[in-house]
C-alpha cells in the first residue's frame, strides 16, 4: 500500500467540513503486524484489521473543538466532524479499486492506550485499508421512500 494513496485519501478527509472550521481530526496510520493485532484484540476480534495492509485510526480532539463550542463540540460536533472525514476517505479508497471498513465497534480505553493517545484525543473509528481478497455484495438498502420526510415527520 503505497504512502502516497494513503496520504491522498486523508488530505480528501482533511477537506472535509467540520463545525465552524475548526479541523479538530486526527489520524493515525498503522503498518505494524504487531500493532494491529492489539487494535485487533481491542476491536473485539475484527480480523480485518491485522488482514489490512494499513489501519487508520480517526480521532478527535476534544480540547480544539471545546474551546469554541464547549459541551456541545465535546458531545456531539466531534463525532459528526470526524465521521464526515471518514466517509470522505472510505470513498476515495473505494474509488482506486481498494477495499476498506469502517470499524467503530472497539474499547475506546484499550485503543486509547495501544495508540498512546492523550486523554483529550478520543479514537471514533478504524478503517483497515487492502486489497479486497474479493469484490463484496452492497447489502440491501432501504427504500428511500421510507426515509424521506418533506416538510415535517410523516408516518
Amino acid at each position: 500500500m503505497p504512502d502516497e494513496l494513503i496520504l491522498t485519501g486523508l488530505q480528501l478527509a482533511s477537506a472535509a467540513p467540520s463545525a465552524g472550521n475548526t479541523q479538530e481530526r486526527e489520524y493515525i496510520v498503522v503498518r505494524d503486524r504487531a500493532q494491529k493485532e492489539r487494535l485487533m484484540k481491542a476491536a473485539l476480534g475484527q480480523r480485518a484489521i491485522l488482514e489490512s495492509d494499513v489501519t487508520v485510526a480517526f480521532c478527535g480532539d476534544l480540547d480544539r473543538i471545546s474551546s469554541r463550542y464547549g459541551k456541545r463540540g465535546r458531545e456531539f460536533y466531534f463525532l459528526q466532524d470526524v465521521a464526515a472525514a471518514v466517509q470522505n476517505f472510505l470513498l476515495y479508497i473505494h474509488s482506486q479499486g481498494l477495499g476498506a471498513v469502517w470499524i467503530g465497534a472497539f474499547n475506546d480505553s484499550e485503543v486509547s492506550r495501544i495508540l498512546c493517545l492523550p486523554d483529550h484525543i478520543i479514537p471514533v473509528a478504524l478503517v483497515p485499508v487492502g486489497i479486497p481478497g474479493e469484490v463484496p455484495r452492497t447489502p440491501p438498502r432501504r427504500d428511500l421512500k421510507e426515509m424521506l420526510h418533506w416538510e415535517k415527520w410523516t408516518d
